[in-house]
Protein backbone atom coordinates (compact mmCIF):
# COMPACT_ATOMS: atom_id res chain seq x y z
CA UNK A 1 0.00 0.00 0.00
CA UNK A 2 1.46 3.24 -0.72
CA UNK A 3 0.04 6.52 0.65
CA UNK A 4 0.74 9.49 -0.57
CA UNK A 5 -0.43 12.91 1.48
CA UNK A 6 -0.60 16.66 -0.10
CA UNK A 7 -2.13 20.13 0.44
CA UNK A 8 0.08 21.28 3.35
CA UNK A 9 1.49 24.68 3.40
CA UNK A 10 2.33 27.52 5.38
CA UNK A 11 -0.97 29.67 6.39
CA UNK A 12 -1.18 32.23 9.46
CA UNK A 13 -4.02 31.97 12.30
CA UNK A 14 -7.48 31.60 11.55
CA UNK A 15 -6.80 30.57 7.44
CA UNK A 16 -7.45 27.07 5.57
CA UNK A 17 -6.24 24.33 3.68
CA UNK A 18 -6.93 21.70 2.47
CA UNK A 19 -5.04 18.11 2.85
CA UNK A 20 -5.46 15.16 0.63
CA UNK A 21 -4.51 11.80 0.60
CA UNK A 22 -4.06 9.30 -2.18
CA UNK A 23 -3.69 5.46 -1.55
CA UNK A 24 -2.95 2.83 -4.16
CA UNK A 25 -2.30 -0.97 -4.14
CA UNK A 26 -4.53 -3.07 -2.58
CA UNK A 27 -3.87 -4.19 1.51
CA UNK A 28 -3.47 -7.89 1.96
CA UNK A 29 -3.41 -10.83 0.21
CA UNK A 30 -7.08 -10.94 -0.61
CA UNK A 31 -6.40 -7.10 -2.56
CA UNK A 32 -9.21 -6.17 -0.19
CA UNK A 33 -10.68 -2.68 -1.59
CA UNK A 34 -9.53 0.41 0.47
CA UNK A 35 -13.88 1.25 1.18
CA UNK A 36 -13.46 -1.62 3.19
CA UNK A 37 -11.57 0.17 6.03
CA UNK A 38 -12.03 3.05 8.60
CA UNK A 39 -9.38 5.57 7.68
CA UNK A 40 -7.92 8.54 9.59
CA UNK A 41 -5.95 11.66 9.46
CA UNK A 42 -3.17 11.68 12.13
CA UNK A 43 -0.57 14.44 12.83
CA UNK A 44 2.58 14.63 14.40
CA UNK A 45 4.25 17.93 16.13
CA UNK A 46 7.90 18.31 16.94
CA UNK A 47 8.76 16.24 19.75
CA UNK A 48 5.73 14.69 20.31
CA UNK A 49 4.28 11.44 19.34
CA UNK A 50 1.66 11.16 16.73
CA UNK A 51 -2.17 11.24 17.49
CA UNK A 52 -5.42 10.76 15.88
CA UNK A 53 -6.75 13.67 14.49
CA UNK A 54 -10.49 12.54 12.43
CA UNK A 55 -11.36 9.35 11.97
CA UNK A 56 -14.12 8.10 8.79
CA UNK A 57 -16.04 4.59 8.63
CA UNK A 58 -15.28 2.84 5.26
CA UNK A 59 -18.98 4.53 4.09
CA UNK A 60 -18.05 7.74 4.59
CA UNK A 61 -21.31 8.02 7.16
CA UNK A 62 -19.36 8.05 10.27
CA UNK A 63 -17.02 10.40 11.03
CA UNK A 64 -15.36 11.30 14.75
CA UNK A 65 -13.17 13.83 15.77
CA UNK A 66 -10.40 14.49 18.48
CA UNK A 67 -11.74 17.20 20.54
CA UNK A 68 -8.56 19.71 19.89
CA UNK A 69 -10.25 19.97 16.03
CA UNK A 70 -13.97 19.53 16.54
CA UNK A 71 -15.75 21.83 14.70
CA UNK A 72 -12.66 22.96 12.76
CA UNK A 73 -11.83 20.27 10.78
CA UNK A 74 -13.94 17.87 8.27
CA UNK A 75 -13.11 14.35 7.27
CA UNK A 76 -14.14 12.81 4.35
CA UNK A 77 -13.67 10.65 1.13
CA UNK A 78 -13.98 9.38 -1.59
CA UNK A 79 -14.23 5.58 -2.49
CA UNK A 80 -14.60 5.53 -6.00
CA UNK A 81 -10.78 7.42 -6.46
CA UNK A 82 -9.19 5.86 -3.18
CA UNK A 83 -8.88 9.29 -1.72
CA UNK A 84 -9.39 10.97 1.57
CA UNK A 85 -9.38 14.56 2.49
CA UNK A 86 -8.96 16.50 5.43
CA UNK A 87 -10.81 20.26 5.48
CA UNK A 88 -8.99 22.36 7.80
CA UNK A 89 -10.59 25.64 9.06
CA UNK A 90 -9.88 28.42 11.42
CA UNK A 91 -6.04 27.10 12.11
CA UNK A 92 -3.85 27.79 14.98
CA UNK A 93 -0.79 27.98 15.94
CA UNK A 94 -1.06 24.40 17.65
CA UNK A 95 -1.82 22.69 14.77
CA UNK A 96 1.80 23.00 13.33
CA UNK A 97 2.49 19.12 12.54
CA UNK A 98 3.57 16.53 10.35
CA UNK A 99 -0.05 15.55 8.68
CA UNK A 100 -0.47 11.67 7.50
CA UNK A 101 -3.26 9.31 6.58
CA UNK A 102 -3.66 6.08 7.09
CA UNK A 103 -5.77 3.33 8.23
CA UNK A 104 -7.49 4.01 11.65
CA UNK A 105 -6.64 2.11 14.66
CA UNK A 106 -3.15 1.13 13.04
CA UNK A 107 -1.94 1.20 9.90
CA UNK A 108 -1.47 -0.53 6.26
CA UNK A 109 1.97 -1.84 7.37
CA UNK A 110 3.44 1.59 6.04
CA UNK A 111 3.26 5.39 6.38
CA UNK A 112 3.87 8.09 3.68
CA UNK A 113 5.73 10.83 3.73
CA UNK A 114 2.95 13.07 5.35
CA UNK A 115 2.01 16.97 4.53
CA UNK A 116 3.73 19.81 6.86
CA UNK A 117 1.20 22.14 8.11
CA UNK A 118 2.58 25.49 9.57
CA UNK A 119 0.40 28.10 11.09
CA UNK A 120 2.05 31.31 12.04
CA UNK A 121 0.96 33.14 14.94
Amino acid sequence: VQLEESGGGLVQTGGSLRLACKLSGRPGAYETPFSHFDLAWYRQAPGKERVVVATISGTGDVADYADFVKGRFAISRDNKLDALTLQMNNLQPADTALYYCNRAGGSFGSWGQGTQVTVSS
